[in-house]
């Protein structure tokens, strides 16, 4: 997997990145404002799930930021092209936008203006096309993104109908 930091200037990448942060930021002060600190201070909740809800919401937005800048498994200019062995030439082709040969299920992608290895497709919301190189990366910000989101409904779910039913009670 290379680790080469990977770069994508495009307008509307960063409009969806910026939008991604900016919910990430806006979850991470008004989650634990509304619903994790009052109800830590009741006594409601304990300091592990504080801990838990800022861990997660760290991790979502490190992978984010990897993913982001990650090389997807980007050809070199000059690729080197086995002539013998068990990778010959019959596993090559010919890109037709940018000229350059590229291993077979590798695709040029528009939007990056190169060939990725295994490319699965440009995702505007990490600003970055999946492909070899990223892929695992990706999927563990999907997962990280599904655990943080789920933690966050639990939440919304208990402040609803269990937490503040409680707090009418002992009024």
């Amino acid at each position: 997997m290379g680790q080469r930091f990977h770069l994508v200037i495009d307008p509307h990448g960063w409009c969806c990145m910026g939008l991604i942060i900016f919910v990430w930021l806006y979850n991470t002060v008004f989650i634990p404002k509304v619903i994790l600190f009052p109800h830590y201070e009741e006594g409601n909740i304990s300091v592990v799930a504080v801990l838990c809800y800022f861990f997660c919401s760290l991790f979502c937005v490190g992978s984010l930021l990897r993913v982001s800048v990650a090389d997807p498994g980007k050809l070199p200019e000059n690729p080197k092209i086995p002539i013998t062995g068990t990778l010959k030439r019959e596993y090559w082709e010919l890109c037709n936008k940018c000229n350059m040969m590229r291993p077979k299920r590798s695709h040029h992608c528009s939007r990056c203006g190169h060939c990725v290895r295994r490319m699965d497709h440009h995702c505007p919301w990490i600003n970055n096309c999946v492909g070899e190189d990223n892929h695992w990366l990706f999927l563990q910000l999907c997962f990280y993104t599904q655990i943080l989101s789920s933690y966050t409904l639990i939440l919304d779910f208990c402040h609803y109908y269990y937490f503040l039913p409680l707090k009418k009670d002992n009024w």
